[in-house]
C-alpha cells in the first residue's frame, strides 16, 4: 500500500521561500514518476511540476523559474523548493506517485499573504 505524507506547509509573506517534503512509503520509490500538485479554492487541482526516475522535471509555466522539484531515491523523499512566493500560489499542495493509477498524499495548505 502506498502512503504519502506532506511536510512543510505554512503562511509566507510574498517574495519568500518553503520547501515542501513527501515521505514516501509502501513502494518502490525510485522506478515512479512523483509530481506536485494544488488546489486553490473554488478551482480544479493543477499540475505544478513532475519529476521522472531519470531525474527529468516538468513544471507549470506559472511557477517555472521560481519552483524546482527533486527527489531523494536513498530516502524515498520528494521535495518542491519554492522561492519567490505570490500570493496566487496560495494553494493546499498535494504529493502524487504515478504507478498506473496515481496514488495521493493528504495535502499541506501553502498561504502567501502580507
Amino acid at each position: 500500500q502506498v502512503q504519502l505524507v506532506e511536510s512543510g506547509g505554512g503562511l509566507v509573506q510574498p517574495g519568500g521561500s518553503l520547501r515542501l517534503s513527501c515521505a514516501a512509503s509502501g513502494s518502490i520509490f525510485s522506478i515512479y514518476t512523483m509530481g506536485w500538485y494544488r488546489q486553490a479554492p473554488g478551482k480544479q487541482r493543477e499540475l505544478v511540476a513532475t519529476i521522472t526516475s531519470g531525474g527529468s522535471t516538468n513544471y507549470a509555466g506559472s511557477v517555472k523559474g521560481r519552483f524546482t522539484v527533486s527527489r531523494d531515491n536513498a530516502k524515498n523523499t520528494l521535495y518542491l523548493q519554492m522561492n519567490s512566493l505570490k500570493p496566487e500560489d496560495t494553494a493546499v499542495y498535494y504529493c502524487a506517485l504515478h504507478r498506473g493509477v496515481v496514488y495521493w498524499g493528504q495535502g499541506t495548505q501553502v498561504t502567501v499573504s502580507s
